[in-house]
């Protein structure tokens, strides 16, 4: 297990993938110390099946190693670390973490380039984000679904702009891997990708309930809407099975 006090953020393992420990309290702290470093820093929240993709799929494994931040938005992923008798991390919410995260680079000055989803949507999804952090510069917008060909241009402009944050949804390719991809292309800064972010701040997509977040159903309303992920049932199974042999061979 690494450990960096200064920013209070924990980094351990389950089943050999990089997740890291960050309770609310410093969260702050851990934003502003990414912030000040000179570094172009990757912030990716992660679910149980992108875990288990980060085991065979290499380069995603990449993306979160050399994430600055990793954080578990599964149950699972918690259960996984007190079964492993790791430290146990803090579960985020993906549209209140991206909040927080808004309102933190607001009270210290910070700017934001948007990137992602279709143009009406992008509009009103800037719209909705200067009513409520009019502190906050934005710095630049770009739609999602673009052509390769005005890649180059894209990322040339997003460096110029050299936003505090850059905030992505729908619409970039391969979601995470594309800012790792061009990492070393922008400007030191924060970099997160939120597909559900988006679609909640445009209304595309509701806010789902805290009480439901936190229970044990929080998965039900995706299950009514999309049945066929009940069989995530034999994922579960296989990731019970990996994490014993992973603790008896471990110890």
């Amino acid at each position: 297990m690494e450990t960096t006090p200064i920013n209070q953020k924990k980094r351990i393992y389950v089943l050999n993938v990089p997740v890291d420990v960050v309770s609310p309290e410093h969260l702050e702290g851990v934003v502003k110390g990414l912030l000040s470093n000179n570094e172009t820093n990757q912030i990716v929240l992660i679910t149980l099946r992108d875990l288990l993709r980060a085991r065979r799929n290499k380069e995603y494994f990449s993306c979160l190693n050399t994430a600055a931040l990793v954080l578990p938005i599964s149950p699972s992923i918690l259960r996984g670390a007190k079964f492993l008798l790791r430290d146990m991390p803090i579960r985020y919410m993906p549209f209140e973490f991206a909040i927080k995260l808004l309102g933190i680079l607001e009270q210290n000055n910070g700017s934001l380039y948007l990137i992602g989803q279709r143009q009406p949507d992008l509009q009103v999804i800037e719209s909705n984000l200067r009513d409520s952090f009019p502190g906050l510069r934005i710095v630049g917008r770009c739609n999602g679904y673009f052509k390769k060909e005005r890649e180059e241009d894209i990322i040339l402009a997003i460096r110029k702009a050299a936003p505090s944050l850059l905030l992505a949804g729908r619409g970039i390719p391969q979601n995470d891997l594309w800012i790792t991809q061009n990492k070393k292309k922008f400007s030191p800064g924060l970099f997160f990708y939120c597909g559900e972010c988006f679609d909640i701040i445009s209304g595309r997509k509701q806010r789902p309930p805290k009480a439901l977040w936190n229970s044990r159903f929080y998965y039900f309303p995706d299950l009514i809407k999309r049945p066929w992920l009940l069989f995530g049932i034999f994922i579960r199974i296989y990731y019970g099975i990996l994490l014993l042999f992973h603790r008896i061979w471990k110890l």
